[in-house]
């Protein structure tokens, strides 16, 4: 349920109500916006509304219907806006990803991230550990492939992003890591969420394979019961019976989310599509829709990669995208960071 308390309640008595519902069993959640505070009441406890109503400072009492409500936007309705060291998503700011599937040797890396700066990219991705379907496919260079992302960030001022896959990985990845990437497959992974949930830095979610909207959302739940209010949402396409691209990219993802929850959400054409020449036209789509971001495959060498070559742009074809998709966001007055 929702406290909303009244715009003159003083902390002494937002600290009460939460006491109150804290000794009834609930975990509570402040959300404070210009006008009043709310706090989120969360648990499975049965209590009668009342009794809070009749609490000093609060005005009223909502039940939510809906399974999620950290993430809800009955419990925040104004959008959340993402800042990772002055790169921003949310609201009308769209944050740009890019760089390799995965790290493979610091020239890659290094060639790769000196383009995208140039061309003023502010995030650069890479994958040091990779879930394969098969697992003859190539997996990663690890803790190595971190060192080398994180170095090359560093000389070129860029903020890293990289997949932690599970649980015991979350210490090494907050020494290098500024955003940490859940992938599909990990999406319910309940264990590795609720850790998640205790780390103070910005958590990219990505929707499952098969995964329901409301799955997603309920994903990023268990991130935000933890703690972490800085989730960022990732459509990357969902399994469909379609076999001509790699996935089938839900756009209309994109506000349907917005409008019930709100957290960003970014869009991953690469993995959508699994095919060079459809990325530029989904991106410009996800942009069209609403998307707060892209994540974007770029390699110095596609056709020498070790894995996803085939829908890696390569930096000059990035670059005449990202210059139409900043024109783009000016139409639609938005801001690229």
């Amino acid at each position: 349920m929702l406290i909303v308390m009244q715009p003159n309640a003083g902390e002494e008595k937002i600290q009460k109500v939460i006491d109150f519902i804290k000794q009834k069993g609930f975990d509570a959640h402040i959300s404070k916006g210009a006008d009043h505070t709310v706090i989120g009441a969360v648990g499975r406890k049965v209590i009668d509304k009342r009794d809070i109503e009749l609490l000093d400072g609060v005005k009223e009492v909502i039940r939510i219907s809906s399974p999620y409500k950290l993430v809800s936007r009955v419990f925040k309705p104004t959008d959340t806006i993402i800042d990772v060291k002055g790169v921003k998503f949310g609201g009308d700011h769209i944050g740009m990803i890019a760089g390799p599937c995965t790290v493979e040797t610091y020239e890659q890396m290094d060639e790769t991230a000196k383009k995208l700066k140039s061309y003023g990219v502010k995030v650069l991705r890479g994958g040091a550990f990779k879930p394969r379907t098969s697992p003859y496919a190539f997996q990663g260079l690890g803790e190595e492939g971190l060192k080398i992302l994180r170095e090359v960030a560093d000389k070129y001022d860029m903020v890293v992003t990289s997949e932690v896959m599970e649980v015991a990985q979350i210490p090494m990845f907050l020494k290098y890591v500024d955003i940490l990437q859940v992938g599909a497959r990990n999406m319910q992974n309940f264990n590795l969420l609720k850790s998640l949930g205790e780390v103070r830095k910005p958590i990219l979610l990505k929707r499952g394979l098969s995964a329901t909207i409301e799955e997603w959302l309920m994903s990023a739940e268990y991130i935000m019961a933890g703690g972490n209010r800085e989730v960022i949402l990732c459509e990357r396409g969902i399994r469909t019976f379609e076999h001509i691209t790699r996935n089938t990219l839900d756009i209309s993802a994109i506000p349907v989310v917005q409008k019930i929850s709100h957290l960003p959400v970014v869009v991953d054409p690469s993995h959508a599509t699994g095919l060079r020449d459809k990325v530029a036209p989904m991106s410009k789509a996800s942009i069209a829709a609403g998307a707060n971001g892209l994540i974007i495959e770029v390699h110095n060498s596609p056709e020498t990669a070790v894995c996803d070559g085939a829908q890696s742009l390569y930096p000059e074809q990035f670059k005449e995208l990202y210059d139409e998709l900043k024109a783009l966001a000016v139409v639609l007055k938005k801001e690229f960071n």
